[in-house]
């Protein structure tokens, strides 16, 4: 995987594929995973928007099953390491913070928070205990630096995760610059190289956005807070969000696009 860039362009390909939060859905990934897998064609791209994590049981097996069919694609149709994207969301953003605990300045209130929004399941898919890990957060930055250690010697020994948490893409682009990939939102009053963390944390009212961003026809997003999404819809707006409210909806979408930002097909995993 290559680190050198926040940004990513996604270049010669005739379809790219777009898979929204799977939020630890192990279940939804394998059925996704193989219609990818059988349906995948050779010059397609493939990017994932974030939030592999988080939420749900089974976190590390389900990015082992997607870091899985990264191998088994590239092996396929001789794909390069920039033709199978991951981009940053919340979720792995907030994994990350847990991972630098021992640097955090406020450490208990900070874990706290970090699992009321579903790091805890996450944490406790690699064996931890979410209980334990808020004793130590108030235990001395020694105690937490050792925990920490041994948290992030943990991922390491799990081939790939180290690497995947250490090389995610803020956003990715097509040669054309008319679609653009990101895991939750863009600040339309700002370039693309000076966007902060609102890939991940959203814009306000992003979703209203009713004309492109500077050359960006389409944007593909892989996750939304409000409950409505209406994929018919899809065809007619800027942004399209690939992702359905409420959580317990439990199931993944995913898309298939072109150069120019149009959408080939949008379904959702059984």
């Amino acid at each position: 995987m290559n680190k050198d860039n926040k940004f990513i362009e996604i270049s010669n390909a005739k379809r790219i594929w777009a898979v929204g939060s799977i939020h630890s859905n192990l279940n939804s990934i394998k059925l996704l995973k193989k219609f990818i897998y059988e349906n995948f064609k050779k010059d397609d791209r493939l990017v994932i928007l974030g939030n592999i994590i988080g939420l749900g049981n089974n976190a590390k097996e389900t990015l082992s099953k997607i870091l899985e069919l990264r191998f088994d694609l590239m092996a396929k149709h001789k794909l390069g390491p920039n033709d199978i994207i991951f981009l940053r969301g919340a979720q792995e953003e907030m994994f990350n913070k847990l991972l630098q605990l021992q640097i955090a300045p406020n450490p208990e209130e900070i874990i706290r928070w970090l699992f009321e929004h579903g790091v805890d399941k996450t944490l406790e898919s690699y064996g931890y205990s979410s209980k334990e890990a808020i004793k130590i957060a108030s235990s001395g930055t020694l105690n937490i630096t050792k925990w920490t250690t041994q948290l992030n010697n943990t991922v390491k020994k799990i081939s790939g995760h180290s690497e995947y948490f250490s090389n995610l893409k803020h956003a990715a682009f097509t040669t054309s610059k008319k679609i653009l990939f990101v895991n939750r939102g863009v600040d339309i009053t700002r370039p693309l190289s000076a966007q902060s963390d609102c890939f991940w944390w959203g814009y306000q009212n992003f979703s209203q956005l009713d004309k492109p961003y500077n050359t960006y026809r389409r944007i593909v997003r892989g996750y939304q807070s409000e409950h409505k999404n209406d994929l018919k819809m899809a065809n007619n707006s800027v942004v399209c969000t690939l992702f359905k409210q409420p959580l317990s909806y439990n199931k993944i979408i995913a898309g298939i696009f072109d150069d120019s930002g149009n959408i080939i097909d949008l379904f959702e995993s059984d």
